[in-house]
């Protein structure tokens, strides 16, 4: 089948998903359209995708799942049989039933979720567990991944026939409980407001961007990534003993998982 246009819809607040996303997406023979819902101020309109279309959705994995808040706005785009990629993007630990809500949420939007991934990039709290990926190692395989995707495009005669590969994850997936390190900023903070701008709960006021409603973060870290004098972080000394344990325990590298 010929494809006429590719879209990549991400939710990457730490920046990671988004390395993921454009080391696969180098590889594609076609330039593809950049579509952020990762910003509270984002307005996601319901959109329709065609048949000769192919939407890849890459999204980070916290505790094992999909956040709530990308999959309400993933779920404003609409498929018409159209071929699709998911990436589910975890940080050394597990992506547990991810992948599977991703592909699951595709599926019922009337994509044709035909390949998926589990890739790896730097954890968005304990930043020295899968610290530096993806690297190399990974984009190799993130571009070999690409070229076969492409292949299994252009062997199909119309997006009817792509089969739809099985990935790990169970149902019901597991309840959400998202770590809970809420980002401060500090006597550094400039009150810029960059981190307002890009925090994707509308947790932080761009009137106050020094404090943090806490009832609202996510988690992502996404303030932090984007703090341009390093202003904002969590507690530093729970943050500290939690990331020495957690490297313990989740520290052995994992390696990317592909199905197709």
């Amino acid at each position: 089948m010929k494809i006429s246009k590719i879209h990549a819809v991400f939710f990457s607040p730490a920046g990671g998903t988004l390395k993921v996303l454009n080391a696969f997406l180098s590889a594609l023979p076609l330039p593809a359209e950049k579509i952020d819902i990762t910003p509270f101020s984002s307005s996601v309109q319901s959109r329709t995708f065609g048949a000769e279309e192919l939407v890849v959705f890459a999204a980070p994995v916290y505790a094992g799942r999909i956040v709530p808040l990308a999959i309400q706005r993933f779920a404003a785009l609409h498929g018409n049989h159209t071929p699709a990629v998911c990436l589910a993007v975890y940080g050394n630990r597990a992506y547990e039933d991810a992948l599977l809500e991703l592909a699951d949420l595709a599926k019922q939007n009337a994509f044709v979720p035909f390949a998926a991934a589990a890739a790896l990039a730097q954890h968005s709290i304990m930043r020295r567990v899968a610290a530096g990926r993806p690297d190399k190692d990974d984009e190799a395989q993130l571009v070999d991944f690409a070229k076969q995707v492409w292949r299994k495009l252009a062997q199909a005669q119309s997006a009817a026939v792509l089969s739809v590969p099985a990935v790990p994850g169970k149902r019901p997936y597991k309840d959400f409980k998202a770590v809970g390190f809420v980002p401060e900023a500090s006597a550094a903070c400039t009150r810029c407001g960059r981190c307002a701008a890009h925090c994707p709960s509308g947790a932080i006021d761009p009137s106050s961007p020094d404090q943090t409603d806490k009832a609202r973060c996510i988690f992502c870290m996404g303030c932090v990534s984007v703090c341009p004098v390093r202003a904002r972080n969590a507690n530093k000394a729970l943050l500290w003993a939690a990331e020495k344990a957690f490297a313990f325990k989740y520290g052995a590298r994992q390696e990317p998982e592909f199905f197709l």
